[in-house]
């Protein structure tokens, strides 16, 4: 289980802010806490998305296409969101680039929250949407 100390740390991050406590607290109560060395790779490129999300709790990762490094993430970012909604390939590596600590929650931990608290879903989509604007207007400079 997460303790109330990480419940507060994961409110900071944008996919939560507007999660209650109780709400994160539910979410996270199946979460398991990852750590992986530097250079380890903690997803790849076309495997299934069978876990799900990732949120960084301590260290960087590198999200890379190939040789390019798309996004370096650290402590408060996410990566895998996609995986809670769609059963799709994973559509890059992502790779630690120093000692890091995961928080992963599997689609099916989700679904069983969203069917107990279906607010969850609409506060997810929104900052999941929001997300994917940013992404278009980046990709349009």
């Amino acid at each position: 289980m997460v303790s109330s100390e990480a419940v507060k740390f994961l409110k900071k991050t944008p996919l939560f802010a507007q999660f209650s406590e109780k709400e994160l607290e539910a979410l996270f109560s199946t979460a398991k806490v990852r750590e992986f060395d530097a250079g380890s790779t903690i997803v790849r490129e076309g495997d299934p998305a069978s876990i799900g999300f990732y949120l960084v709790l301590e260290g960087q990762v590198e999200v890379r296409k190939g040789q390019k490094t798309l996004a370096k993430l650290g402590a408060g970012d996410y990566f895998g969101e996609m995986a809670l909604i769609l059963d799709a390939p994973r559509s890059a590596d992502v790779i630690a680039v120093q000692k890091t600590k995961c928080l992963m929650i599997t689609r099916w931990e989700l679904r069983s929250i969203i069917s107990s608290y279906p607010d969850v879903a609409l506060k997810m989509m929104g900052e999941l949407a929001r997300r994917l604007s940013a992404t278009n207007q980046a990709l349009k400079e």
